[in-house]
């Protein structure tokens, strides 16, 4: 009787894990503040992590107007980039416009850095050192 209950224990407790494994969260980047310049995107990040393989960041922002400067999201190839805010190699994620509504959504992949920055303001918000930051997703263990 011993070992059945062992086995039962054995079997939910492999099953509890392996939905952990797959379970992954939905991060909306700057919380209720959104993607927006003059918020420190770094410390958020920060605060936030640790990120995991396979869960979504969401990056929320406003259209253009005449009174507000249009953010963007780019995927910067590499820590100098990065570091030095250098978009010449950089993938567009997002324009502009993208980041309306529900906003745009990126699943972090793979276990390796992924650089997020904004080349609004001709690639001030960047520079200032706010809308920059970094993820590198860990697997989700028990």
């Amino acid at each position: 009787m011993a070992l059945s209950y062992s086995v039962q224990g054995f079997i939910l407790l492999l099953t509890a894990s392996l939905l952990v494994v797959s379970e992954a969260n939905t991060i909306v980047v700057g919380g209720s503040e959104g993607w927006r310049f003059g918020f420190n995107y770094t410390d958020w990040a920060l605060r936030n992590s640790p990120f995991y393989i396979n869960d979504t960041l969401v990056f929320k922002y406003v259209p253009p107007s005449d009174t507000s400067l249009a953010p963007s999201v780019y995927l910067l190839p590499d820590l100098w980039s990065y570091t030095t805010c250098d978009f010449r190699r950089a993938k567009l994620l997002a324009n502009a416009t993208q980041g309306s509504g529900d906003g745009f959504k990126i699943v972090l992949k793979q276990w390796r850095p992924y650089y997020f920055a904004s080349s609004g303001h001709n690639g001030f918000h960047c520079s200032a050192g706010l809308m920059k930051f970094f993820a590198v997703p860990l697997p989700r263990g028990n």
